[in-house]
């Protein structure tokens, strides 16, 4: 059942975005070489809290930590480790989410460590363009599909692909509600967008083919099939009859 938002849960979601923006901001700022994915874990504790929130992740289904921590050829859901030590030429996805007042929010962002290649840097701006894309197709009036189609035509044209497995979700109360968000599809398929929709759009973009595996040891980390590399990027936003307003900022 898909969840339509009051104007005052919309701002309270914003203010849990806006919370979650700064600590993003923080933990970026940190990942430089050297320092272990354990150390952005805790750093993220430690921030969500002082801003008077709760991560979102930690437990969430078991899962052991506050931020997901994917490197190269990991797509998500990473587990930070103090083994796993960031280096240069590293592509680090960092995904992270808190409570505040009891709503959610959700956001992603790849970052490039050091030197990377031309076409790694394309694959960065180009999942991030396509986010941009499947947001601005979040209008009154369409559908889910128009969303998906947005990201995968952008992200295929410039020769990548999308991991078509792994989708964004509605959001609010929970972290994920309906509707799903997949990140290809049709225009005019799927369920209609209407105002005070809150959706969590976040396109996971491979170099290579898009098809992934989950690692049987841990049970949670997606990496690419072919060994490529995948960036990520994810933004929380609610519908409005003004058009879709980013609230992870």
């Amino acid at each position: 059942m898909i969840i339509i938002k009051s104007e005052e849960e919309i701002k309270k979601m914003q203010a849990s975005g806006q919370r979650l923006n700064k600590v993003m901001d923080e933990l970026i700022k940190m990942t430089q070489p050297g320092i272990s994915t354990a150390q952005i874990n805790e750093k993220a504790l430690e921030l969500v809290r002082k801003s008077g929130s709760k991560p979102a992740f930690l437990g969430y289904h078991g899962f052991p930590g506050a931020v997901c921590t994917s490197i190269n050829e990991e797509v998500v859901h990473g587990i930070p480790s103090p083994e796993r030590i960031i280096q240069g030429g590293d592509l680090v996805k960092l995904d992270i989410g808190l409570i505040y007042e009891e709503y959610f929010s959700d956001m992603a962002r790849t970052i490039i460590v050091g030197e990377v290649s031309a076409e790694t840097r394309k694959l960065v701006e180009v999942t991030q363009q396509a986010l941009h894309k499947g947001i601005k197709k979040a209008q009154v009036g369409g559908a889910i599909g128009d969303i998906g189609q947005a990201v995968q035509k952008h992200v295929e044209k410039h020769g990548f692909s999308v991991v078509t497995e792994m989708v964004g979700h509605g959001i609010g109360l929970d972290l994920h509600e309906d509707p799903a968000v997949p990140n290809h599809g049709h225009k005019n398929t799927g369920p209609r967008l209407e105002a005070g929709m809150t959706l969590a759009i976040e396109p996971m973009v491979n170099i290579g083919n898009g098809k992934i595996n989950i690692d049987k040891k841990d049970g949670w980390t997606v990496r690419t099939a072919d060994g490529s590399l995948s960036a990520h990027f994810e933004n929380t936003i609610a519908i409005t009859d003004k058009g879709p307003k980013i609230l992870t900022n």
